[in-house]
């Protein structure tokens, strides 16, 4: 290999290369306050901003900013426009005196919150996963509830709890009642778990009352990010009945720091799971002209160790899909949306994106080098990475979201 005399000459088969380019918001640490828009090339954060003013980029005005605010809710043209200049910025030599001063090493920068989060969905949108589910806390009844494969089903979350990764997670506090205990107790959750998501990122908004259709989807979302939707099993199990999650997921939900246009997943796009009967009108995509499933790799790891790799490529229903029933009531988008696609788990043992899946729910531990592990303990790092097929033989990374347990106050 050609000894490498610039950040951009990269190393054959980078999953950050040109092909790529997320978008992140970073901070160096000589101006920790001054937040710009970066995107990540190798191993380098390129500011976004300050290299569109010098090459006179007419999208100078919607890159230097302090968040993805203004470039999400630009819209599909200026996504194109923008990501096609980036491309040229980092790939003609003639730009790199004018690039090269402004890439930052990716160790070197504070990465932030990329936008801000407007509101937050969280579905369960995976049948391997609802049917694990259903088999743990069902197992004389059907693994599937009657509605499950007739709409995506979901639940509105807390936003203001979504935080960048590398922010640590409080093991969180509640009531929760075993089917032995007489009556609830108070105190630290005992079943805290992961969930392996992917989170998709709303740009341009929409009007009150007019459904989001299917065909739209890609007007109104601009990419994905990984998402680990914390979960406090044993605080869920006594309070779901009968509305749902609450104090089980509002404490945390941690995000990649870098957005995956979905211009870059193109080699990515795969079909959907076929279906077991017609779906209603607003839902039935077999007559989308893009298939609407995408060949995501995940892999997930407790301490370093990789525990599962759950593939995104079995989900039954598609980002598309979910938006469509988000909106389908008539509830509007707003720049900043984030839904997450739900747990993410194959047909394998080795592919289920949660510890109630991994353990059976506590009842097979996983071994690990430090010791068994049913559900998380206090100081456990996890984290999530992933990858998808990108254009000739390429792989496109998805950046990282990584997240400590801390006890209790």
């Amino acid at each position: 290999m050609p000894e490498q005399n610039s950040p951009l000459d990269l190393a054959e088969g980078d999953p950050f290369g040109p092909h790529n380019l997320p978008y992140g918001v970073f901070s160096t640490h000589d101006h920790p306050e001054d937040r710009r828009v970066g995107v990540r090339i190798g191993g380098h954060v390129l500011d976004a901003g300050a290299a569109a003013h010098t090459l006179g980029s007419p999208y100078a005005q919607l890159l230097a900013q302090p968040d993805l605010t203004a470039l999400l809710s630009a819209g599909r043209t200026a996504w194109r426009d923008v990501r096609r200049a980036l491309t040229a910025w980092v790939t003609v030599p003639a730009h790199r005196p004018d690039i090269e001063p402004l890439l930052h090493p990716v160790e070197s920068v504070t990465l932030h919150m990329p936008y801000a989060v407007a509101d937050y969905v969280d579905f369960y949108a995976s049948e391997n996963h609802a049917t694990n589910v259903g088999k743990i806390f069902r197992p004389d009844g059907a693994a599937l509830t009657p509605n499950w494969k007739h709409l995506p089903i979901g639940y509105h979350g807390r936003s203001g709890t979504v935080v960048v990764s590398g922010t640590d997670v409080v093991r969180p506090s509640g009531q929760r009642k075993a089917p032995s205990d007489a009556a609830p107790v108070f105190g630290p959750s005992v079943k805290l778990d992961i969930e392996a998501e992917v989170g998709f990122v709303v740009g341009v908004p929409s009007e009150q009352g007019r459904p989001v259709p299917l065909g739209r989807f890609r007007d109104h979302v601009f990419g994905l990010s990984l998402l680990n939707d914390w979960s406090a099993r044993d605080l869920q199990a006594w309070e779901y009945v009968p509305l749902g999650p609450f104090l089980g997921k509002s404490f945390a939900t941690s995000v990649s720091p870098w957005v995956t246009p979905l211009e870059a997943l193109e080699a990515a796009r795969i079909a959907p799971p076929a279906r077991d009967f017609p779906l209603l009108p607003y839902l039935d995509d077999t007559g989308e002209e893009e298939p609407g499933g995408l060949d995501l790799r995940i892999a997930v790891a407790i301490n370093g160790q990789v525990v599962a790799e759950p593939p995104f490529a079995t989900m039954y229903w598609t980002a598309a899909q979910m938006l469509a029933h988000m909106t389908v009531n008539g509830a509007s988008l707003r720049t900043g949306d984030l839904y997450g696609s739900g747990t993410v788990s194959g047909a394998e043992p080795g592919q289920r994106g949660s510890l109630l899946e991994l353990t059976w729910n506590g009842s097979e531990p996983l071994e690990l080098p430090e010791g068994k592990r049913t559900f998380l303990e206090d100081g456990d790092t996890v984290t999530m990475t992933a990858w998808a097929p990108g254009p000739d033989g390429t792989r496109v990374g998805l950046g990282e979201v990584t997240g400590r347990i801390v006890p209790t106050p």
